[in-house]
């Protein structure tokens, strides 16, 4: 049994720390008090179905804490899942919550082996050994909001960003936490591990930009989005997955990370990479533009969420939708009942839903909910399959 301390309790390191409760020791550690009482009282602070059943069910070795100076002094690992949002400013992630956790874990405990989990640009731990501290392994996570613990659980791979006896220690301890023993393990430089990460979810963004450019085209020629992608999708070498139109990919990776893959392209030739970006603005305008041009006097946003299953509104396509159709002039009211406020970006915001459904002429949706199936007849979605 190892000794394990976690900064962060979000998808990742909520996960992250229950997949590793199970055998281990473990510490969460979040800045937000609310949180970590949560936890403690074995409730999850986050949407996720399995997160909160081992929480409550499961024998865990787990305790959550704002201050985690003492178990940092024996701790074996620390794992960094602290948020890294893209800067535009800087064209970069801001790292900072990383390095805030590297200079406490150094002050304390420089001995310790550092995991990040948090996704960072290509060559950044490399760099961190280089100049700061020599201790550190890169782990990348594969996980879906609302699906994390899940996705631990069931992991497609594991990618090791180091070739060390503690990258080795580490990884058997994500092995054992999983209920699928014949994970595939890949060993990598911690640059190259980086490089997978980005890379695979631009991927998935490209595939998701790509069914929703075709339905744009499907929209604009009167033509059945839904019977185009299934007969691309019976394509063996395409598939049935990632193919559900949207308003836009949103959340917490896809778009950061596609802009930082970008980012890191500087110098290197490309037009691919720029093309994803910059077909995801171009689907969220064409949306708000189709929607402005329906006839309503006042026009219900249903839900902030990136999609369902999830809590969170960071980055979600609505909000662009939200600002454009705003912009262009139209009267909005959001229903949203996880959000703790009266008003949004200066918009209402109503709680209940059948008074949302009385006041609203037309109703967007990025993804639809059998909760409106009685007002079915005015609302616009392209949530075509019913699925994320």
């Amino acid at each position: 049994m190892k000794n394990i301390v976690i900064f962060g309790t979000g998808y990742v390191g909520l996960s992250n720390a229950v997949l590793l409760a199970q055998h281990n020791h473990v510490v969460a550690v979040d800045i937000v008090d609310s949180k970590v009482q949560l936890i403690n009282n074995k409730k999850s602070p986050i949407e996720d179905k399995e997160i909160q059943d081992y929480l409550k069910n499961k024998k865990l070795n787990l305790w959550a804490t704002t201050d985690a100076s003492e178990s940092v002094k024996t701790a074996d690992f620390v794992v960094i899942c602290t948020p890294t949002n893209y800067d535009p400013e800087t064209n970069k992630f801001d790292t900072s919550s990383v390095e805030t956790v590297l200079d406490q874990v150094k002050a304390i405990n420089p001995n310790t082996t550092v995991v990040i989990k948090s996704t960072v640009p290509v060559g950044y731990t490399e760099g961190l050994k280089k100049r700061r501290y020599k201790n550190v392994i890169f782990i990348p996570e594969f996980l879906r909001e609302g699906k994390a613990l899940y996705d631990n659980l069931h992991p497609s791979r594991i990618v090791i960003g180091d070739f060390s006896d503690k990258a080795k220690e580490f990884a058997s301890l994500l092995k054992e936490g999983a209920l699928d023993k014949d994970v595939p393990i890949l060993y990598a430089s911690s640059t190259e591990a980086e490089a997978i990460k980005l890379f695979s979810n631009t991927y998935l963004a490209m595939r998701v930009a790509f069914f929703n450019e075709l339905d744009s085209y499907a929209l604009a020629k009167k033509l059945s989005s839904d019977e185009i992608i299934k007969g691309v999708c019976l394509d063996p070498r395409i598939g049935d997955h990632y193919c559900n139109p949207s308003f836009g990919y949103g959340g917490y990776c896809l778009p950061k990370d596609t802009k930082q893959l970008l980012a890191n392209f500087a110098g290197v030739p490309q037009t691919l990479i720029r093309a994803i970006v910059e077909s995801n603005k171009i689907r969220k305008n064409f949306i708000s533009d189709l929607v402005a041009s329906k006839s309503a006097n006042t026009i219900g946003i249903f839900r902030l969420i990136m999609k369902s299953g999830s809590d969170n509104f960071r980055d979600s396509a609505i909000q662009d939708i939200i600002e454009e159709l705003t912009n262009k002039g139209k009267d909005l009211i959001i229903y949203e009942p996880s959000y703790q406020g009266s008003s949004f970006k200066g918009i209402p915001v109503i709680s209940d839903l059948n008074q949302f459904k009385e006041k609203t002429d037309l109703i967007i949706a990025n993804r639809f909910s059998k909760d409106l199936e009685d007002v079915k007849d005015k609302v616009f979605t392209r949530d075509i399959f019913h699925n994320n």
